[in-house]
């Protein structure tokens, strides 16, 4: 025959037994759905791709920038660059060219 006391006991362990079990079903979640678990990794890795491509358009961009640069070298400017510079920003155009503006 059973005491009180062991009964008490076995529903003791169940419920520690219990809280156990959900404690690390609660993990295996976290895991899985967290923010750096499982379902999280795919849209990381896609980040991660649009942020390489936006690196390489980066660094093309810097490329251009440092040629124009070095073209732009007081000792030996490129004629074609200067003349292009001086339209733009001070609006001047020579005698023999049309302006056409575009809407």
């Amino acid at each position: 025959m059973r005491t009180v006391r062991q009964e008490a006991n076995i529903a003791r362990e169940r419920l520690v037994q219990g809280l156990a079990l959900a404690v690390l079903l609660l993990m295996g979640l976290y895991c899985v759905a967290g923010p750096s678990g499982l379902l999280a990794w795919g849209e990381n890795q896609h980040l991660l791709e649009e942020r390489r491509a936006k690196l390489v358009e980066l660094q093309a961009e810097r490329d251009r920038l440092k040629n124009r640069v070095a073209l732009l070298n007081p000792q030996n400017m490129d004629p074609d660059l200067a003349g292009e510079l001086v339209r733009s920003h001070l609006n001047v155009a020579r005698p023999d060219e049309m302006v056409m503006q575009l809407p």
